[in-house]
């Protein structure tokens, strides 16, 4: 298996973008990335994107035809990959294979979702179908419902409170403030987050990540090749993906993921590293509950400490492990789609040392966490630095 690098990486700004189409907004971060890794259209073997629910957002299905012709790569085979909100991530992984097995070289791989075309109700129904549409939606459990139960258990069993929870908002707004592309540039505090509306017993407003419009893309290549395109490749050290129950009640536990934790351990081993390994991590914050226990599943604290970590400021940028640098879900957005390929994009910045006004101080390895649903599938690839 060849080691894979990225070369190249673009994104356009996250937000409710009402004058841009979604072709304009994937067109738009793919030549980006392509332009930053200083190839041409004619390089490029293949392509895959990550989109969750364009037929239902905006009426839009065939997106791999639809970008191979925007961008003007036609003939070159462009695949959709679908994962509910982990589906940014699968691309990458579909991209990483595709290269580390040899059978091709430079790969594109983007993540797009045009969202606030949609009312809210509509939205969460969209949304609703990456769970277990039978048993939970139908009968009325919708996401912000889902991750407010397992709120509820985290506090009941390790003492969690609701202050705990707001900290995680407040620290990825202000790292969200320090980042161009993201959909929230502005600080908040603990009280903005308690004193927000209830949604979901407890979350709030400031728990919640937003509905987005975005894109991002990275370009791939054989690190053997990677020093003809770019001063500063990136390694990807590891790609793992692991499953569980689609429907919460059938999970072992509340108060964590099982696939996040076996995906995560999947990764260390394949890099041959683990958690005191990682400088910084982009992980799956769409609540600030699931931030909470993604560093507790990925091994950064133990089970039931990521809350008092969080609120002590141990996953800030300068704390014992970068969490988020982007704004994460929170603050920089969510177009479920695009999330897992920014998250590349803000650790590729980050290791390249371009995170203008948010780098993390000597980064050599990053790590970024996917979740599709309320945790049936997980996805983890891990990056290092290369000179």
């Amino acid at each position: 298996m060849r080691k894979v690098a990225i070369i190249g990486c673009g994104m356009s700004k996250f937000g409710e973008h009402w004058d841009s189409s979604f072709r304009e907004l994937v067109v738009e971060a793919g030549l980006k990335a392509i332009q930053d890794a200083n190839i041409s259209g004619e390089k490029i073997d293949a392509g895959f994107v990550g989109t969750m629910a364009s037929g239902s957002f905006i009426g839009q299905e065939h997106i791999g035809a639809l970008i191979a012709d925007y961008m003007g790569l036609n003939p070159v085979p462009i695949t959709r990959v679908e994962g509910a909100c982990a589906s940014g991530g699968l691309a990458l992984r579909q991209g990483f294979m595709a290269v580390a097995s040899g059978l091709h070289d430079i790969v594109v791989v983007g993540g797009i979702e045009k969202m606030t075309d949609l009312d809210g109700n509509m939205v969460t129904d969209v949304l609703g179908g990456a769970g277990d549409q039978e048993w939970e939606l139908f009968l009325g459990a919708t996401f912000p419902g889902i991750y407010a139960l397992m709120a509820k258990r985290h506090m009941h069993e390790f003492g969690t409170t609701e202050e705990m929870m707001a900290s995680v908002a407040v620290k990825n707004h202000k790292h969200g403030s320090k980042n161009k592309y993201a959909q929230y540039q502005n600080e908040i505090t603990i009280d903005t987050v308690l004193n927000s509306k209830m949604v979901a017993d407890p979350l709030k407003v400031f728990d919640c990540s937003p509905v987005s419009d975005g894109a991002a893309a990275v370009v791939l290549a054989p690190l053997e090749l990677a020093h003809s395109f770019t001063k500063k490749p990136v390694e990807i050290l590891a790609s793992a993906q692991a499953s569980d129950t689609i429907a919460l009640h059938s999970r072992e536990s509340l108060t964590g993921l099982k696939a996040t934790r076996i995906a995560a351990d999947k990764a260390y081993k394949m890099a041959g590293v683990g958690p005191s390994d990682i400088d910084l991590v982009e992980l799956h914050d769409c609540f600030t509950i699931a931030e909470i226990m993604a560093i507790e599943d990925l091994g950064f604290f133990k089970k039931g400490e990521g809350g008092k970590a969080a609120l002590e400021g141990r996953t800030a940028i300068n704390g014992e492990i970068a969490v988020n640098t982007s704004g994460g879900l929170k603050s920089c957005g969510h177009p479920v789609g695009a999330t897992g390929i920014k998250q590349a994009v803000e650790v590729t910045w980050q290791l390249r040392g371009d995170a203008v006004g948010r780098q993390v101080k000597d980064a050599k390895i990053g790590m970024t966490h996917n979740v599709g649903g309320s945790g049936a599938t997980a996805v983890i690839h891990l990056f290092g630095k290369r000179s």
